[in-house]
């Protein structure tokens, strides 16, 4: 009996390798375990894309034999570039200094960016990849398009297409649109933000089936649409790197970026009481910052008294990262305290969840971060008003290092892992 071919999917992504940062990992994780469940994925990305952070050992995650489409796209950011190269490179790699720190460059250009390129710097890459993929679509016979964002014009992309087409389409939604928490940055005037409900509603009332990584945003868009929502979350994937030995020192890592409202005060307010109260923790503690980190958060961090304790690491291949967590004491996950950002769940939660080394999160109360840190038993949150607890929280996990018996007992991970979560993604394809 012959097999049956591979139902084709082509999936819409402005993030794929060369490309760093949380943005790629999610596609190029259910890229690779797409063909386990019979669908055969194609990607569409763009071929001169301005990423402001590249990771080129994720170029060998991807498969030989992976149809990758590629047309070029026009971006604003070379342009920018021309009035302050330095200020370009910041707000497109999402760190946005705060209103009252912002020079008259930076305040012009984030005016521009929200006014001027709805839904994003991207939107003119729309009309070119209607055009390509309406042709190549019809002559490859592939019948689900998948779009991610953001950048939300990729949405706009398969908005087109289902209206030329008879095509399924899924929009999967990484982080919200009209919520997400640099759009109050943006400088929005009254129509351009009455301009971002109404394509935002078009999509959501367009696509087939929704996809979103949290149940806070499922919930926000239950208002918004009667097409069916699934959460499908970001998870961790297997991989071989091993390290000899946690640090000697009490390390608290945190990965990924520090934006200038990620900033716990309370944080560094508790590690600078202990460095003064305890001489034998103000000898081993180290703060590791791994990523990009704003001007405004390390200011904070200096004037806590920190300066000395505090190791700046930069930017590091995913692979690093990964050792960096696999090494460290504790782990430490910051999200902005805010309504909005309760529905926030950073890619790097679920890689932490793995690494054996408990996480130190803080965030806004009732966050989806919370209730998995707390169901898989990886660790402790915090929210900004919890000082005390936070820093007796710090002071217990100390007495555990000091005495080697600083562990984690993990349950419940397997629903997280990619190739889990690719299977409830190739169920709802199917079923389309």
């Amino acid at each position: 009996m012959t097999k049956m071919s591979n139902k084709k999917v082509l999936i819409v992504t402005y993030y794929w390798p060369p490309a760093g940062g949380p943005g790629v990992q999610r596609w190029l994780k259910f890229v690779k375990y797409l063909p386990d469940f019979d669908l055969e994925p194609i990607i569409y990305c763009p071929d001169n894309p301005h990423y402001p952070i590249r990771d080129e050992s994720l170029v060998n995650e991807v498969a030989k034999n992976l149809t990758i489409l590629k047309q070029p796209i026009k971006e604003p950011y070379s342009l920018a570039r021309l009035f302050s190269k330095q200020s370009a490179k910041t707000i497109s790699s999402g760190v946005i200094p705060k209103a009252k720190k912002q020079s008259l460059v930076e305040k012009l250009m984030l005016y521009v960016r929200g006014n001027f390129f709805i839904p994003d710097a991207r939107k003119h890459w729309i009309q070119p990849s209607v055009k390509f993929l309406s042709s190549y679509i019809k002559e490859n016979d592939i019948g689900t398009v998948i779009t991610t964002g953001p950048p939300h014009s990729l949405h706009l992309i398969g908005l087109h297409l289902k209206k030329k087409l008879k095509i399924n389409w899924i929009a999967d939604f990484r982080d919200p649109w009209t919520t997400i928490g640099y759009h109050k940055a943006l400088k929005l005037t009254r129509s351009s933000k009455a301009k971002h409900k109404a394509l935002e509603a078009e999509v959501l009332n367009s696509a087939d089936q929704i996809t979103v990584t949290s149940h806070h945003t499922k919930n926000e868009f239950l208002i918004k649409t009667r097409q069916p929502i699934s959460v499908i979350t970001n998870g961790y994937d297997t991989h071989s790197i091993r390290v000899d030995k946690k640090d000697d020192k009490f390390t608290l890592s945190h990965i990924g970026s520090l934006l200038s409202e990620r900033n716990p005060k309370i944080l560094w307010e508790v590690l600078s009481e202990l460095i003064e109260e305890n001489e034998v923790f103000s000898k081993v503690f180290q703060l590791n910052l791994i990523g990009v980190v704003s001007d405004d958060v390390l200011e904070s961090v200096y004037q806590s008294g920190l300066r000395d304790y505090v190791n700046i690491v930069g930017y590091v291949n995913h692979d690093d990262a990964i050792r960096f967590q696999i090494r460290s004491r504790l782990l430490l996950l910051i999200e902005i305290d805010s309504q909005d950002t309760k529905a926030i769940i950073p890619g790097k939660v679920f890689e932490y969840l793995i690494s054996e080394t408990p996480i130190l999160a803080i965030g806004p109360k009732d966050s989806d971060i919370e209730q998995i840190i707390t169901s898989t038993n990886t660790g402790t949150y915090f929210n900004y008003k919890e000082k005390q607890k936070l820093k007796t929280q710090i002071t217990r996990y100390f007495e555990a290092y000091q005495s080697d018996s600083l562990r984690v007992n993990a349950i419940g991970l397997q629903p997280y892992s990619r190739k889990a979560l690719t299977k409830q993604l190739s169920m709802l394809i199917k079923t389309l």
